[in-house]
């Protein structure tokens, strides 16, 4: 027999508009939706019932299994606690970001992060998760090591995403020297000698390596049907090399100029609900707000928040006017499914996943009262 459950009294979250009415979920699928409530099924007392939200790049899991510098957590519980936070954040499919590629001690060591993807995919075996995860494999382009990092991941299907990405000082991000001497020059110590030789070996680094570790990963990438995302991109030469590898997510394009550019290729431009929330960068570059009220803000991503992913959308439907709240939740459902090609999710629609979150807001931050995924009750 099929399984069916009614919700109803539901202000439900379509991709353009609101409807208060009712939704029918049958075997793990939507099945239906009235503009009106019903007289039968869980009411929902008025409360938004909106697409599970979908994350393409959250560092969040780090946190869990590195808590402080030296230390290591147990894998399949830093994957546990992860999870918990993710799934109660509304969040139903996650793409866990994995680095490779280090520099003098920065970063993992090789193997550790292969044995944390073991861990999740481990975690997921034995049904200990309530989301559903892929890989997001952010590859340091100018490290020396990066390809013997991404050989460990080369036939592994849950890989769904890659990023490019250059941290060297001058580079994307760092393009202003003194953003990047206040970030590792007291982190490290170093003299004013010690640094300029450090900035040095890493922009030396970074002209032999980036080129070429660019190219092979994307063909790559392009081989299999992996989306490819382009990392702070900076200026016009950075999105027109992004197009080049075949980019289809600009992650946190550092300037108006390069996020207009990636808007107008059809690059989806994403940047992090926690800028949203804060209403500017933690590194001092373009806020996410002014990309939306622009009307070149595409995606969000959690980053280091998971709960941002859920308080952002609310926060641009208030303050940008141009910014519907069904606009703003596409941000973080529909546009970032299609982003990643997983048609099967994102949206409020008969025959998609019955992906689902119950949000009640009086006013402020959100509260996830329920979260289901595929039609099964998770949180």
């Amino acid at each position: 027999m099929s399984a069916e459950t009614v919700f109803t009294n539901a202000r439900i979250v379509l991709e353009d508009e609101i409807v208060h009415g009712a939704l029918m979920v049958r075997d793990g699928e939507i099945a239906d939706i009235s503009e009106h409530p019903t007289r039968h099924g869980d009411d929902m007392e008025g409360d938004y019932l909106i697409p599970g939200l979908i994350e393409l790049h959250t560092d969040h899991l780090e946190g869990h299994y590195a808590p402080r510098p030296g230390v290591r957590w147990d894998k399949i519980a830093a994957v546990q606690a992860h999870d918990g936070q993710i799934i109660a954040s509304g969040i139903t499919t996650v793409f866990d970001c994995l680095r490779m590629g280090s520099d003098d001690g920065d970063g993992f060591d090789l193997g550790e992060m292969r044995d944390m993807a073991d861990a999740i995919q481990q975690a997921e075996r034995e049904n200990r998760l309530k989301a559903q995860h892929f890989l997001h494999l952010r590859c340091e382009v100018s490290a020396a090591n990066v390809m013997e990092h991404f050989a460990g991941f080369e036939n592994d299907p849950h890989v769904r995403l890659t990023s490019l990405m250059d941290h060297a000082p001058g580079q994307r991000q760092f393009t202003d020297l003194s953003q990047y001497e206040l970030y590792y020059k007291p982190k490290r110590g170093l003299s004013d000698e010690a640094f300029a030789a450090f900035v040095a070996e890493r922009q030396g680094r970074s002209e032999k390596y980036a080129g070429p570790h660019r190219q092979m990963i994307s063909d790559h990438c392009a081989a299999r049907g992996i989306a490819i995302a382009s990392h702070d991109d900076a200026t016009l030469a950075h999105v027109e090399e992004a197009i080049g590898h075949g980019v289809a997510v600009a992650e946190f394009p550092t300037s108006l100029e390069a996020a207009n550019a990636s808007h107008k290729a059809g690059l989806s431009v994403l940047m992090g609900a926690p800028n949203v929330v804060r209403g500017k960068s933690h590194s001092g570059n373009i806020a996410a707000r002014d990309l939306a009220e622009r009307g070149v803000l595409d995606v969000l991503s959690s980053d280091y928040v998971p709960f941002s992913l859920l308080y952002a959308p609310f926060i641009l439907a208030d303050t940008v006017e141009t910014i519907s709240l069904p606009r703003a939740l596409k941000m973080v459902t529909a546009t970032p499914a299609r982003a990643v090609k997983l048609n099967d999710r994102g949206r409020i629609a008969p025959g998609l996943r019955a992906d689902l979150v119950r949000v009640h807001r009086p006013s402020g931050a959100p509260v996830t009262r329920a979260v289901w995924r595929a039609g099964k009750r998770v949180a």
